[in-house]
This record gives structure tokens, sequence and C-alpha cells, in this order.
């Protein structure tokens, strides 16, 4: 397997009151946000559109577990389906079975610290 991570898909966060935090965020950083907080376009080496996510969630979200982290980080990868094997394989904690959606493939992982990593194989054309 040549690649696993190939860039941050994401960055989701806790916080009180979502929908003060994505204004806020508007507002004195220009960020266009939406429901889902800010997704920001970007294009890779080969110039294919590609999307990192920037989403504040409600602190009593239950997304997050087993971890007990405010954060939780999403990471683009290749091949999921085999990077979740070799991970598992070298000892890593996965966390419950593999999804697949319209928008791509997403697994769960723990780092030594505990923090619950999400894990997807995008489809950006799926958002544009």
């Amino acid at each position: 397997m040549k690649k696993r991570v190939t860039g941050l898909g994401g960055f989701f966060f806790k916080t009180k009151d979502p929908d003060k935090v994505k204004s806020w965020y508007n507002k004195h950083l220009g960020l266009n946000t939406d429901q889902y907080g800010c997704t920001f376009w970007w294009k890779d080496k080969e110039g294919n559109d590609c999307s990192t996510q920037l989403s504040p969630m409600k602190e009593d979200t239950t997304y997050f577990k087993p971890s007990r982290s405010t954060f939780m980080m999403n990471f683009r990868v290749e091949n999921l389906e085999e990077l979740l094997k070799i991970l598992k394989e070298e000892g890593v904690t996965v966390i419950g079975e593999m999804e697949t959606y319209e928008y791509g493939k997403f697994g769960w992982i723990l780092d030594p610290d505990g923090n619950k990593l999400e894990l997807w194989e995008p489809i950006d054309k799926a958002f544009l």
C-alpha cells in the first residue's frame, strides 16, 4: 500500500452553541458557514477538487465516543478498506464497521491517547 493519509478531511469540535460559533467564524474570520460549519475547497496535485470540513458540534454529541476528547480529526485516505485491515494487523484499535455513503467511505480508529480519528475515502464530486 503506497499512501495512507492524503490530507486533512475535517476538524470537528464540541461547543455549547454551534450556531453562535459558526456565526462568529463567519463574521470575524469571513468563513462561508452553513448548517455543518465551513467547507474549504482546494485542488490536489493532479488538479482534482478536494474538500476539508470545519464543524462545530453540540457539546453533548456522542459522535466522538468512545473518546472523551472535545475534538475529532478526519483524515482523507486512499483505499480505506485495505488501510483498516493493515491498521488492525498493526494493533491499532478500529472502532465499529466501515460505512459507505454517496460521498465516500468512513472508518474510525483510536490514537494512543484514546482520541477517536475518522478516516474518510472521499468522493468529493458528490458535493459539487
